[in-house]
């Protein structure tokens, strides 16, 4: 779709019926549609009330709002026009279909006014993932990174390295090609191998952050231990829901079951298992063995069973459930609390809120998601196969492996498979 020149246009909010909606309109025939519609452009940036008509039969469809952006300094990088209409569906659809037979428009796909403004330089391909992000962000912490990708943290980190990559190289390209001439700085290279150790060091630094997909997907955090240990029951308290059902029979769960809940701000997965035992039943056996993978694949581990016999895990947290029943076994906990009367919850709450938070990145992190950690996993493969050879040449080409790699963050390497995934995600509008 890059290097489409027709003009696209769509409703950019909600879908009616609703207070207002928002039509936009952009490409190099916006003008001329928005003349079609309401008469002389307005100035520019500057909100006028008009009539809109059908320019077929001059019958008129509704008062609006016109605004003009004239290209390049728009939402899309090209000339665009808005229409801010009333709300319901008959009057949006009518212009709509107004829009659809007038000369050179036609219909928006999914992403396309974003997608364009990618292609024209307006916003880079991290700064389009951000915008995809906050489109779907649920929770605090899903919101502020992906207002970070849009504001260019990343962008800026990753220009910043190219920066140094690109001096980098021009040194060892002037030593490669002008290396017996007197003006050639000797101690060139040393300095490029420095400038590609600091980016190596920052590049690392920013793998070593919490990935993305636990902002998107939540903390995983596991129910385990033995039958009939209140497992069901708190999944519930933790999820304000009957998520799970709950009874006095030992196996009752028998598969995962699985409940977001957003705790203060912070995703996370409430994971329900099945309780731990040795049996005879093929299809307990099967929930028990599923038991053990998602233990396996907890980052945060509540454990309603006998603390001596907690499985080793990364935050791991030995509740002693039950308490309103006196049947809390003896033995060190992290809290003790009951589900149903409420005893403790906040306690376990808290501790939730600490150990997820630790997993998750701060305030002043980005983070990255699985395309974006590949990306920069190639570039220190490049980077540091160019640093641990003596050749000037092999070095050479480690650094230009590293800025081709760092390019595919932004966009600027032939992605178009990539571009067409997560365009493809936006709405309509945008």
């Amino acid at each position: 779709m890059i290097g489409d020149d027709s003009t696209i246009f769509a409703l950019s909010s909600g879908s009616p019926p609703a207070a207002i909606g928002v039509i936009r309109i952009s490409g190099p025939r916006a003008a001329a549609a928005l003349e079609a519609l309401s008469g002389p452009l307005p100035a520019p940036r500057i909100a006028a009330v008009r009539w809109l008509v059908d320019p077929r039969n001059n019958e008129r469809l509704d008062r609006a709002l016109v605004l003009w952006f004239p290209g390049p300094r728009t939402a899309t990088g090209e000339d665009l026009a808005e229409l801010h209409v009333h709300g319901g569906r008959a009057v949006v659809d009518a212009i709509l279909a107004t829009l659809d037979v007038l000369l050179g428009l036609r219909p928006a796909i999914a992403g396309e006014f974003t997608r364009r403004a990618f292609a024209n330089g307006v916003i880079d391909l991290a700064a389009a993932e951000g915008l995809g992000d906050l489109l779907t962000a649920e929770t605090e912490a899903q919101r502020r990174n992906a207002m970070a990708l849009m504001g260019g943290v990343l962008s800026r980190k990753v220009e910043a390295w190219q920066g140094l990559i690109l001096e980098a190289s021009a040194g060892v390209e002037a030593l490669l090609d002008f290396g017996d001439e007197d003006d050639v700085d000797a101690t060139g290279e040393e300095r490029a191998r420095t400038l590609a150790s600091s980016v190596v060091a920052d590049i690392e630094t920013l793998r070593a952050a919490p990935p993305a997909e636990r902002l998107k997907d939540g903390v995983r955090v596991v129910l385990a231990g033995p039958p009939n240990a209140g497992k069901s029951t708190l999944l519930n308290a933790l999820a304000g829901r009957d998520a799970a059902i709950v009874t006095d029979i030992p196996g009752t769960t028998r598969d995962l079951i699985e409940a977001p809940v957003s705790l203060d701000g912070l995703a996370l997965l409430l994971i329900d298992t099945a309780g731990l035992r040795d049996g005879d039943d093929p299809v307990e056996q099967i929930g028990v063995a599923r038991a053990g993978e998602a233990i396996g694949n907890a980052d945060i581990l509540l454990w309603l069973g006998d603390p001596v016999d907690a499985p080793e895990a990364l935050g791991l947290i030995r509740v002693g459930a039950k308490s309103d029943l006196a049947e809390v076994p003896s033995g060190h906990f992290d809290v003790t609390l009951s589900a149903r009367t409420g005893e403790g919850m906040e306690q376990l709450r808290s501790l939730l809120r600490e150990r997820a938070s630790s997993l998750l990145p701060r305030e002043s992190e980005v983070a990255t998601n699985a395309r974006q950690r590949a990306a920069l996993d190639d570039a220190l493969d490049g980077l540091k196969l160019g640093l641990s050879s003596p050749d000037v040449l092999l070095f050479a080409e480690g650094l230009r492996i590293g800025r081709v790699a760092l390019d595919r963050i932004t966009g600027r390497a032939g992605i178009e498979d990539v571009l067409d995934g997560l365009f493809g995600r936006f709405c309509i509008g945008k």
